[in-house]
């Protein structure tokens, strides 16, 4: 049997668009916005499997679903490992074929791979932020800039908002699906 992309069950309480009430506190709103996203990416490669999510449906753009999946990896690796925590880790995908950012050199023989790889990523930036503050600093690399936590957040919701649009456009191309939930599976009430 091949593989294909797993179908996600949104964290979200009741359905709301947002993991927590328009009323928490900043970390769990910021926290809620980008789980919200990170799902949102994953439900748009829901049931799709290796060639679909490797197939470029937006010529001529080069980009697939699996791109995002791995360039996402990356943006994870890079602001919350490697630039917040300071943790000496190389690229998630390395090799002459890999690109700008994971962006470039998709395989669909490694879509699981690379699909577990992201989620790997996730998980070891949520353990890497844990119970740190937002007004804690670091000192990018290379530009010397000094951020915050606070400001990773931000930088990551608005990376996964605008690739998110990229996905919503290819995943159309490619089966027709569309919307922020798999078929079938929207909750009732307001968004």
């Amino acid at each position: 049997m091949t593989w294909t992309a797993p179908h996600l069950t949104r964290t979200t309480p009741g359905g709301l668009q947002l993991n927590a009430p328009g009323t928490a506190d900043e970390r769990t709103m910021l926290a809620g916005w980008l789980q919200w996203h990170r799902e949102t990416l994953l439900v748009k490669c829901a049931g799709l499997g290796p060639a679909e999510l490797a197939r470029t449906t937006a010529g001529p753009s080069g980009l697939s679903l699996l791109g995002l999946v791995r360039h996402l990896a990356e943006i994870e690796r890079w602001w919350f490992r490697r630039s917040f925590a300071g943790e000496p880790l190389g690229e998630v995908f390395t090799g002459p074929d890999d690109g700008d950012e994971g962006l470039q050199g998709v395989d669909p023989a490694r879509a699981e791979h690379d699909y577990a790889a992201y989620l790997a990523e996730v998980a070891a930036a949520e353990a890497a932020v844990a119970g740190r503050g937002l007004d804690e600093t670091f000192v990018t690399a290379g530009g010397g800039r000094t951020c915050s936590l606070r400001w990773v957040y931000l930088a990551m919701v608005q990376e996964y908002a605008r690739h998110n649009g990229h996905a919503d456009l290819l995943r159309e191309r490619t089966d027709g699906e569309t919307g922020d939930y798999p078929s079938g599976r929207a909750p009732t009430g307001p968004a």
